[in-house]
């Protein structure tokens, strides 16, 4: 799993972007990620660990878990 803090996340548009730890590009979460792991919200500096799977072409993290 990677390991990231969480850059912003809007819960009015039900998304948000992770700062993977080991650098790289940003990583895109959604609202239903967040619910999946019993969640509500994520809150900006927040450490999660999590998978990444392609979305559409881009990045998006699933399996989301405290780290």
């Amino acid at each position: 799993m990677a390991v990231g803090i969480v850059k912003w996340f809007n819960p009015n548009k039900g998304f948000g972007f992770i700062q993977p730890d080991d650098g790289g590009n940003d990583v895109f979460v959604h609202i239903s990620a967040i619910e999946r792991a019993g969640w509500r919200m994520l809150v900006e500096g927040q450490k999660i660990a999590y998978e990444v799977q392609s979305d559409r072409g881009k990045a998006a993290a699933v399996n989301l878990q405290a780290a």
